[in-house]
């Protein structure tokens, strides 16, 4: 099965839950196929787990976006809402479209550190001033619209000039990484191969159409977890690239993906 972890490296509860999760995820699409329905991005496809590492994202703030946080105050606690809607609360699961909202968000949020809260009302502001639902999923975002954004976003966390355009920079980096169809919704994200180390190659894609929306290797569609367990097996990289018709560092690449997540 693509995208399971083996038996060998993993607790039994760790293990069932891959399993589980795999197999709610192809009754979706069975029922899909059934139908004769078209992919549907905004199907629970991904457990927070696995959208915060093809995310590059600490499990912990991805669950932050997507479920809120409780906080403290001098008055006891209180809750800042989502800034990402779920596929599925309970239980937590992701879809594609929140995948993709989750990349963009990280261009934003982990580069800079800054509150939450100035996000979500930048967000706010910028999609009724535009008239655009879910502004961190639209093409938009390259032009005019990410300029509203931005700018009420530097004003908000008072970013000097240098900073804006730094903020700038990284958010269109991200924005390269996805592609859209002709309707103005994305359809395939190209992760950073390493979060430390983002470079402008793409070799990996996630695509919902291919492999269940798993990590695979662009040129020949094969998950990426398949070739970094053909590794971990002891097989060398020569054999493994022959078998798959693909250059020795497509599967390095692969590894370095698998391995930085």
């Amino acid at each position: 099965m693509v995208g399971l972890t083996r038996p060998a490296d993993l607790p039994s509860g760790r293990l069932q839950a891959d399993i589980s999760a795999f197999f709610l995820y192809d009754s979706i699409m069975s029922l899909n196929r059934s139908k004769g329905a078209k992919f549907d991005r905004d199907a629970p496809a991904y457990t927070l787990a696995e959208a915060a590492r093809y995310a590059r994202l600490p499990v912990a703030t991805l669950r932050s976006w997507v479920l809120g946080r409780r906080y403290p105050t001098a008055e006891g606690h209180a809750e800042f809402p989502p800034l990402i809607r779920p596929a599925s609360r309970r239980p937590p699961w992701l879809s594609f479209s929140n995948l993709i909202e989750a990349h963009v968000l990280r261009s934003l949020r982990t580069e800079h550190g800054v509150p939450v809260k100035a996000l979500r009302s930048a967000l706010a502001y910028s999609e009724k001033a535009l008239g655009i639902d879910r502004l961190l999923l639209r093409p938009e975002l390259r032009a005019d619209a990410g300029k509203v954004f931005l700018d009420r976003y530097g004003e908000l966390i008072d970013l000097t000039a240098s900073g804006q355009l730094a903020m700038r920079r990284l958010l269109e980096e991200h924005l390269k990484r996805i592609e859209w169809d002709s309707s103005r919704f994305p359809v395939r994200l190209y992760p950073f191969l390493s979060a430390s180390a983002p470079s402008a190659e793409r070799p990996i894609v996630i695509d919902p159409r291919i492999a269940f929306g798993r990590p695979v290797v662009v040129s020949k569609g094969i998950a990426t977890s398949t070739i970094a367990e053909r590794v971990d097996a002891g097989e060398s990289v020569a054999d493994i690239a022959t078998d798959y018709d693909l250059a020795p560092s497509e599967i390095e690449q692969a590894v370095v993906y698998e391995r930085a997540a």
